[in-house]
């Protein structure tokens, strides 16, 4: 089940900055964006939201001003230039309070404190969010309990399953998060990552050798699954 989202914010500037942030995350779907308050309310009696994304100073009625007219108001994530509004946002309740101009990690911060404070709401395993633009460093999202971890394509030596679970091991760590392999091998770029064994997917640029029935990485011998023999060792000659 998806995290159905609603922005509020006069701007569109900001708007757009936001709906870039949300449609980064898999789990959460952009119902709908309005410009002032009024706009807002008739989005909330006509579709359910989760989660409001809400400016504090707008037309007509300020976004404090609202949120304190709404009778059982979803969850809501203040997004202002205007430090000042902090505590009053605090103490209504929210989420967390974003400082423009909103950076993608601060509301990654924010999207985890939802998470946390929302844990009746089942979570959607589904796994990552693959992210390679504007000529950034590629990684990929994870959900390791209810936090949202980033992770650097470039950090992974080897993914490994879990029966229900995959660990992504790094040089530095290790992430468990609820996957199939599968799902991770269609995730993952094809030119970087290759499943060598039903049980493990290796990044191809971290093999330092390879016999016909083992690959080496840094620190760690993996085997090669009888069924992807061929397909390994032909792919791994045509690299070398």
């Amino acid at each position: 089940m998806k995290t159905k989202c609603l922005i509020i914010d006069d701007e569109p500037l900001a708007r757009d900055l936001m709906r870039s942030h949300i449609e980064k995350l898999e789990n959460f779907q952009i119902v709908a964006e309005c410009g002032d308050a009024m706009k807002a309310l008739q989005e909330l009696r006509n579709n359910s939201i989760d989660l409001m994304f809400m400016d504090i100073q707008m037309p007509q009625i300020t976004g404090i001003e609202f949120l304190k007219t709404l009778k059982n108001p979803p969850k809501v994530i203040i997004t202002t230039a205007y430090r000042e509004y902090a505590i009053e946002g605090f103490e209504l309740d929210v989420v967390d309070f974003l400082l423009k101009p909103i950076t993608f990690e601060r509301f990654l911060k924010a999207v985890n404190k939802y998470y946390e404070v929302n844990v009746e709401e089942p979570i959607n395993d589904s796994p990552i969010i693959n992210n390679h633009r504007n000529g950034e460093e590629a990684f990929i999202y994870v959900k390791e309990n209810k936090k949202v971890m980033k992770v650097l394509l470039n950090d992974i030596l080897y993914v490994e399953g879990l029966s229900e679970y995959v660990q992504i091991h790094t040089e530095n760590k290790k992430i468990v998060t609820k996957n199939s392999m599968t799902n991770m091998a269609s995730k993952l770029p094809d030119d970087d990552f290759m499943r060598i064994h039903k049980s493990y997917i290796v990044s191809l640029s971290k093999i330092e050798a390879f016999t016909s029935s083992t690959v080496e990485i840094p620190g760690k011998k993996l085997p090669i699954g009888r069924s992807y023999k061929n397909a390994v060792i032909e792919a791994l000659q045509i690299k070398g």
